[in-house]
């Protein structure tokens, strides 16, 4: 069955952003929502949200899932203010354990905070599977940018994450804790050896040199034919040379801060203090 994909792209932070909808039915899903956040001013927006709750509204649909492909660290998760509104399960890979440990300790969070997911409503391992109406969802593990990243296989469409970009963009940096580009290209051959007409959908674009139009849709034939990083039969040793040398010369995500204290949250603000107010950390020379 193929589902019905809406996608919406949000500029400060090049996300995309996914509606999908069983073609039978009212039944849907949000993938990677985005919680608008202003770092300046430290002020939450949910302008992102709220066009997909419009839509969602106006199309009559039920939301049954709000899913993380993984814990972004270059946007805070819309998923809980979205749940408010249209009810859902939100769910994210049985890894997130691990970052939840990892980040736990450089955030100095303390004993509080809840490092066995329970912040979400389900858990998935490789090989689970969910419904949204009579679609059928399939889940891969598909680590190496981060633990817990997943890849949703629904018919005939994967919602990779970060995993890989358009053909033109390449793929995932390996860099953050507990990241691996041996264990990314792993992934990715995973994702490959789905059928060349799978529908790939990315969760950012920038645009690469020579292309003016933001593009989020692709195929897994394409992307084995023409990937810039892994397409042609690249091989491990190649791609991982090539990957850790240019992941050295990026710079850290303007969001990553306060991103990952709220996303290993399911998007939920660090608790308040007695009089109500909100704080996020900086860790010096932890990042």
């Amino acid at each position: 069955m193929s589902p019905e994909v809406t996608a919406f792209f949000d500029d400060a932070t090049n996300t995309v952003s996914y509606v999908v909808r069983d073609p039978a039915g009212s039944a849907c899903a949000v993938i990677d929502s985005v919680l608008d956040f202003d770092y300046a001013s430290g002020r939450t927006d949910t302008g992102s949200a709220d066009e997909i709750i419009a839509y969602i509204k106006a199309e009559g649909l039920e939301v049954q899932w709000l899913l993380e492909s993984h814990v972004h660290a270059d946007h805070l998760s819309a998923a809980p203010y979205i749940q408010q509104q249209t009810g859902g399960k939100i769910g994210i890979g049985d890894n997130i354990r691990i970052v939840q440990d990892t980040f736990g300790k450089v955030f100095n969070e303390g004993t509080e905070f809840q490092r066995d997911g329970s912040q979400f409503d389900r858990l998935f391992r490789e090989g689970d599977s969910f419904h949204i109406g009579q679609l059928r969802g399939d889940v891969l593990h598909t680590p190496g940018h981060t633990p817990a990243c997943l890849t949703y296989v629904i018919g005939d469409a994967a919602f990779v994450g970060d995993t890989l970009f358009m053909p033109d963009f390449g793929t995932a940096r390996c860099d953050f804790p507990g990241g691996s580009s041996e264990t990314l290209y792993r992934s990715i051959q995973k994702i490959l050896s789905l059928p060349d007409d799978t529908r790939i959908f990315v969760g950012h674009d920038y645009k690469a040199p020579g292309r003016d139009e933001f593009a989020w849709e692709t195929t897994v034939g394409e992307q084995k034919a023409h990937n810039i990083h892994i397409g042609g039969r690249q091989d491990k040793d190649s791609f991982v040379k090539m990957r850790d040398a240019r992941d050295a010369t990026l710079a850290m995500p303007r969001l990553i801060i306060p991103s990952l204290q709220v996303n290993m949250r399911a998007g939920q603000m660090p608790p308040e203090d007695e009089q109500g107010n909100v704080f996020l950390k900086v860790p010096v020379n932890k990042l």
